[in-house]
């Protein structure tokens, strides 16, 4: 009875095993990771040319940042229990310095899905070493990130221009105001 009992829960954990083992996909080859990383880049791109168009005085601040990290499309979904995540780069001095993920979970009034484009500006080196220091990095946790508050001219506010860490958010409506980028947490992608 009890080599029976050995045997069934056995073969169950084999057969555990040999389902996740089936439901794994294999590592991304090099031709996906180039792939996923141009598509990356002609996002970052198009966000960057949509920031500059709904806030000129983004450019100025986009060219004295540190270091610029530009998620093109991060999609929110939930009911009652929500959650984000977008896939993004890290460019400074006009280079590319790595590739990134963006998650961040929430539970409440969550219904419905949303993608958004989310831009973080380090502008004082420590900031900007204090992000590339880490193993993740958690806005709001880590740093500070004051989202950007423009006037009717679409000019940046100045206090925001002075912050170390400044967020935009586009939608398709345009640029987001008063909400919190807190909680959202970045870590490096393996592209």
């Amino acid at each position: 009875m009890e080599r029976r009992h050995f045997l069934s829960r056995a073969a169950v954990t084999f057969g555990l095993l040999g389902l996740v083992a089936g439901c794994s996909s294999p590592p991304p080859t090099p031709a996906e990771n180039t792939a996923k990383r141009r598509e990356i880049n002609a996002g970052v791109d198009d966000t960057l040319t949509r920031l500059y168009a709904q806030s000129p005085g983004s450019r100025e601040l986009v060219q004295k940042a540190r270091g610029v990290l530009v998620f093109p499309s991060v999609v929110s979904a939930g009911i009652g229990i929500g959650g984000e995540y977008g896939e993004g780069e890290l460019r400074s001095g006009g280079r590319v310095i790595g590739y990134y993920k963006t998650e961040t979970g929430s539970l409440g009034a969550t219904l419905g899905v949303q993608t958004k484009s989310v831009v973080f500006l380090f502008m004082t080196d420590a900031a900007y070493q204090q992000f590339l220091s880490g193993n993740g990095w958690t806005a709001g946790a880590d740093a500070a990130v004051a989202v950007a508050q423009t006037g009717a001219n679409g000019e940046i506010d100045s206090k925001t221009a002075n912050s170390p860490v400044i967020g935009f958010v586009l939608t398709n409506s345009g640029l987001m105001f008063n909400l919190s980028l807190n909680g959202t947490k970045v870590t490096r992608l393996d592209i």
